[in-house]
């Protein structure tokens, strides 16, 4: 396993995004913004689709496929505003019974004064709280870079899974490697010794599922994750709820 290609492949500008799932998996999604407190934050994306018969709850952490784009979306790392969108969508989702599914692609939570002076932390911390106890299906799904609390912000679920090609953290390899041994040059290092890939991690039990990338166009990879996000999205409305939240729960609290 080359570490190091997986890492370049997790990063790579050219992957699809939180939005190209939303709209290549779900008909008629309909992007919902703003906290209704502070703005809206465009490194999270939600809103509202149809997957079949089912309305679902989609929301992402969206990164650009431009140096503008980029900007725009503030590479993919969310301000407080962000997490408090996802978290009005999510509790309007339990509102009205719909599931929710995440798509995950940060280096982690924006880590800027005017950030944490409207409450990063807290942000982060109510939203772990708010989907254990979320009385609805929850799937997230890693589609590039999970990183730190940041991507744990919406990835309390009751399934989590990884496409092939993407990672999962409690941070950076290069910082990991900054802390470890002050010299961020042996990121990659770092991350062998981090195990953050995919089949690491399923083989830890830190994620429920592998979805393979190899030799899929965009198309193909968006209709293998909607086929499987259709199955256990039904097997999961199956579950009573009182189950549901205590599986979420333990699944957690296992760790």
């Amino acid at each position: 396993m080359n570490i190091a290609k997986i890492v370049r492949e997790a990063r790579e500008q050219s992957r699809l995004t939180a939005l190209d799932f939303a709209n290549g998996i779900f008909d008629e999604f309909i992007e919902l913004h703003g906290d209704r407190s502070f703005r809206d934050d465009g490194a999270v994306i939600g809103g509202i689709g149809w997957l079949g018969e089912q309305a679902v709850t989609v929301l992402g952490i969206q990164k650009g496929k431009s140096l503008h784009d980029n900007i725009k979306r503030n590479f993919g790392q969310p301000h407080p505003e962000g997490y408090r969108k996802a978290l009005r969508l999510m509790k309007q989702a339990e509102k009205f019974g719909r599931p929710v599914v995440t798509f995950i692609n940060t280096a982690g939570a924006y880590p800027g004064v005017g950030a944490e002076e409207r409450g990063q932390g807290e942000a982060i911390a109510r939203n772990l709280m708010e989907m254990s106890d979320l009385k609805v299906p929850i799937i997230a799904i890693i589609i590039g870079e999970g990183g730190s609390g940041g991507a744990l912000a919406l990835a309390v679920a009751n399934r989590v899974w990884m496409l092939e090609n993407s990672i999962y953290a409690v941070l950076s390899p290069e910082g990991f490697a900054s802390i470890l041994w002050k010299d961020g040059s042996r990121a990659m290092e770092a991350a062998e010794l981090m195990k953050i890939t995919s089949h690491e991690l399923l083989e830890m039990g830190i994620v429920d599922k592998v979805i393979s990338e190899a030799g899929l166009s965009s198309k193909e990879l968006q209709t293998r994750v909607k086929n499987e996000l259709r199955a256990e999205l039904d097997r999961l409305q199956e579950l009573p709820l009182d189950q549901l939240i205590e599986e979420r729960y333990k699944r957690f609290r296992k760790y």
